[in-house]
C-alpha cells in the first residue's frame, strides 16, 4: 500500500516546488542581467576601437611610424579582449549568430588592414583615411548587430519580470489554497465537530478525509465521540451499579461500626456472645447463626449464644468435641460448607432436618490462637463476595478482642484481690499478729504465776496483757483506718487533711500540713501506695516517737516528694540488732509501697531530735491532665 502523506510531507513538497521555481528564475533573471552588461561593455570596447582606428590613420598620414606600432598593439589588445572576454567587468560578445559574423568580420579586416598598414610601402593619407571609413562602417555593423541582441535579451528580461510577478502571485494562492485544504478545512472541521459535542451531541463524527496528522486527529476525535457516547448510554447503569455498591458498602461499614460499639460495651462473656449473634446474622444475611467457645487446646466447641437455631438444635450441640462435625473443626480460614445428605452424621441430620443446607465457618482467632468460631446457617446456597468475607472476619475479630479483653478483665481484678489480699496479710502480720505472740507469751507467764500463788507477778503479767489488748485494739483501728481511706482521684490534699484528723483525733497531737508547687496529679493506685507510707510514719510516731508535733511536708514540683517530720526522741538510724524491732518493722513496711510504685524512702533520724522520713516519686509516676 502507498504511504499517505503527511502534512509535513505536503507542505515540504509545495514549498520545495515554489523554491526551485524561484531559484530558477533568479538564475534566468541573472543570467541575461549578466549578457546585457557584458553586451554593453562589449558596445563600449568597440566604440574605443573606432576612436583608435581614427587615430592610427592619422598617425600614419603623420609618418610617427614608432605611434603607429604602439596604436597597432592597442587595437590587437582591444580585439582579443573582446576575442576571450572578461567576466571581472564583465564584458562578452553576445553568443548569437550575427555579433558572432560581424565580429569576426571585423577581425578578418583588421588582419588584412594591420598587414597593410604595419610594412612598406605604406598608404597615403588619402588611402589610410578611406580605408580607416571602410574598416570603421565594419565596427558599426558588429556595434549594430551587438544592440539588436541586447535588446531582444532585455525584452527575455521584461517578459523575465513579468513572470516573475506572475509566479509570486500563483504562488501566494497555491499556498493560500493548500493551506486552506491542508489545515483550515481539517481545522474547521474538528471545531465543528468539538462545538458539536460540546452542544450535547455526542453522535458527532468527523470525515476522515486524509491520512496526514489531521487526519490522525480526526480518527482520535471520532474513536473520542464514540466512547464518549458509549460512556453516555451505559453512565445510568453504572451509577446505578455503583450506587449499590456504595449502599452495600455503607451497609457493611453499618454493620461492623454496630459490632464494634456493642463489643466495646458488653459487661460479660454471656451478654456479648448473646447480642453479638443476631447482629453477625443480619450482617451475614443468614437464616441461622451460632458462636461458639473453644477451650485453650481446642479439644471442644461450647455454643455460647445462637439467634435463628431450633432449641432442639441448641441444645443437641451445646457441646461438640473438636473435629465431629462440620462446625468446630479447629480450621484458621473462613469456609463455605454445603451440608449433604449422602452419608450424615446424627450432628448433620440435625442441621439436614431443620432445612439447612449450607454452612459458613468463620474462625475466632486472637493473633494465631484460636479461641472459637461463628456458625452461619443458609437454607440455600449464599453469594458470599470478597467484601462480604472481610466483614464477617473483621466482626470475629472484633468479637475475639472483646472476649479476650473481658478474660484479661477478669484476670486482673482476680489480681487485685490477690493483691489487696497479700496486703491485708502483711499488715496483719506486722502488727496483729506480733501482738497476739506477744499476749500467748504474757498468758503462759500469767498461767505460771497463778500456779505458783505469786500475786504480784500475776498482777504484772496481768498489766501487761491489759497494755497488749489495749495496743491490739489501737492496731486494728488504724488497719481499718488504712483500709478505708480512699485518696481522690484529682488530688491527695483531701486525703492527707483526713489522715491527720483522724490522727489528732486518736494521739492527741498537733499536726501541720503543707502543700507546695503545682505539679500533675498521682495516678490513683500511686495515691494509694504514699498515702499508706505516711500513715505508716504516723503509726511508727504513735507508737514509738513521744512526740508532741508532726509535720507533713508535700512538694509538687518539679517531682513529688513528701516528707514526714517530728520532733520525739529519735532513733540511731544505723542501728542493727538494738534497734527498736517494731521500728525496723515499720520501715521496711514503708520501704516495700515505696518500691511498688518505683519511689524511695530515706531515713533521718538523731535520739533526742525526733525524726524525719522523705518519700521521693520518679517523674514518671506523675499521670497525666488532659
Amino acid at each position: 500500500m502507498r504511504r499517505p502523506w503527511t502534512l509535513s510531507a505536503k507542505l515540504g513538497a509545495i514549498g520545495g516546488a515554489l523554491l526551485l521555481t524561484a531559484l530558477v528564475s533568479i538564475g534566468l533573471t541573472l543570467w541575461v542581467t549578466w549578457q546585457l552588461e557584458g553586451g554593453a561593455a562589449a558596445v563600449n570596447e568597440a566604440g574605443r576601437m573606432r576612436m583608435q582606428t581614427w587615430r592610427l590613420a592619422q598617425t600614419l598620414a603623420a609618418g610617427d611610424r614608432a605611434k603607429v606600432r604602439a596604436l597597432v598593439a592597442q587595437f590587437d589588445q582591444s580585439v582579443e579582449l573582446l576575442r576571450s572576454g572578461d567576466p571581472a567587468r564583465p564584458l562578452s560578445v553576445p553568443l548569437d549568430a550575427a555579433s558572432q559574423s560581424r565580429f569576426a568580420d571585423v577581425r578578418e579586416v583588421w588582419g588584412a588592414l594591420r598587414s597593410h598598414w604595419s610594412t612598406p610601402p605604406y598608404p597615403t593619407a588619402a588611402d589610410a583615411a578611406r580605408e580607416a571609413d571602410a574598416f570603421v562602417e565594419r565596427i558599426d555593423a558588429f556595434v549594430s548587430a551587438i544592440e539588436t541582441q541586447l535588446s531582444r535579451l532585455t525584452a527575455v528580461l521584461n517578459a523575465f519580470q513579468f513572470i516573475l510577478m506572475a509566479l509570486a502571485i500563483a504562488s501566494a494562492v497555491a499556498l493560500l489554497y493548500s493551506a486552506y485544504l491542508f489545515v483550515f478545512a481539517p481545522l474547521s472541521g474538528l471545531q465543528s465537530g468539538l462545538a458539536r459535542v460540546g452542544a450535547g451531541d455526542l453522535a458527532a463524527r468527523i470525515e476522515v478525509s486524509s491520512g496526514d496528522e489531521f487526519g490522525a486527529v480526526a480518527l482520535g476525535f471520532n474513536r473520542m465521540a464514540h466512547t464518549l457516547e458509549d460512556l453516555y448510554q451505559n453512565l445510568e447503569a453504572k451509577v446505578q451499579d455503583k450506587t449499590l455498591h456504595l449502599e452495600a458498602q455503607r451497609a457493611r461499614l453499618a454493620a461492623l461500626y454496630e459490632a464494634a460499639a456493642f463489643v466495646a460495651g458488653a459487661g460479660s462473656l454471656a451478654e456479648l456472645a448473646q447480642g453479638f449473634a443476631p447482629q453477625i446474622r443480619r450482617a451475614a444475611r443468614a437464616d441461622a447463626a451460632a458462636v461458639r467457645w473453644s477451650d485453650e487446646l481446642n479439644r471442644r466447641y461450647v455454643m455460647l449464644a445462637a439467634d435463628g437455631l431450633p432449641p432442639s438444635l441448641v441444645e443437641g450441640e451445646h457441646c461438640i468435641p473438636t473435629g465431629e462435625c462440620l462446625c468446630g473443626a479447629a480450621q484458621t480460614d473462613t469456609r463455605v460448607i454445603p451440608i449433604r445428605r449422602d452419608g450424615a452424621s446424627p450432628l448433620l441430620a440435625r442441621c439436614l432436618g431443620a432445612g439447612f443446607r449450607t454452612v459458613v465457618n468463620v474462625p475466632l482467632r486472637l493473633q494465631e490462637r484460636l479461641i472459637g468460631e461463628l456458625n452461619l446457617f443458609y437454607l440455600g446456597e449464599p453469594a458470599l463476595a470478597a467484601d462480604d468475607r472481610a466483614l464477617l472476619e473483621t466482626m470475629a475479630s472484633h468479637l475475639a478482642g472483646a472476649i479476650e479483653g473481658l478474660r484479661l478483665a477478669s484476670l486482673e481484678r482476680e489480681s487485685a484481690v490477690a493483691d489487696e489480699r497479700g496486703l491485708l496479710a502483711g499488715e496483719l502480720h506486722d502488727s496483729i499478729a506480733q501482738s497476739l505472740a506477744f499476749l500467748k507469751i504474757q498468758a503462759g507467764l500469767l498461767r505460771g504465776a497463778l500456779d505458783r500463788g505469786d500475786p504480784a507477778q500475776a498482777a504484772s503479767t496481768l498489766a501487761e496483757l491489759d497494755a497488749g489488748i489495749h495496743e491490739s485494739l489501737t492496731d486494728v483501728r488504724e488497719l481499718l483506718l488504712h483500709f478505708r481511706t480512699r485518696t481522690n482521684a484529682e488530688d491527695l490534699a483531701p486525703a492527707l487533711h483526713a489522715t491527720l484528723q483522724k490522727f489528732e483525733h486518736q494521739t492527741g497531737l498537733r499536726t501541720h500540713l503543707t502543700i507546695d508547687g503545682q505539679g500533675l496529679p498521682l495516678a490513683s493506685d500511686v495515691q494509694v501506695q504514699v498515702l499508706h507510707v505516711v500513715q505508716e510514719a504516723l503509726s511508727n510516731v504513735r507508737k514509738h516517737a513521744r512526740a508532741r508535733e508532726v509535720w507533713v511536708e508535700v512538694q509538687q514540683s518539679p517531682s513529688w516528694r513528701v516528707e514526714v517530720r517530728d520532733d520525739g526522741c529519735g532513733f540511731e538510724a544505723g542501728a542493727g540488732a538494738g534497734a527498736d524491732h517494731d521500728t525496723h518493722v515499720g520501715l521496711r513496711i514503708m520501704r516495700e509501697r515505696a518500691r511498688r510504685i518505683g519511689a524511695a524512702v530515706e531515713v533521718d533520724s538523731v535520739p533526742g531530735s525526733g525524726t524525719c522520713i522523705v518519700l521521693t516519686l520518679a517523674p514518671t509516676q506523675q499521670a497525666a491532665t488532659a
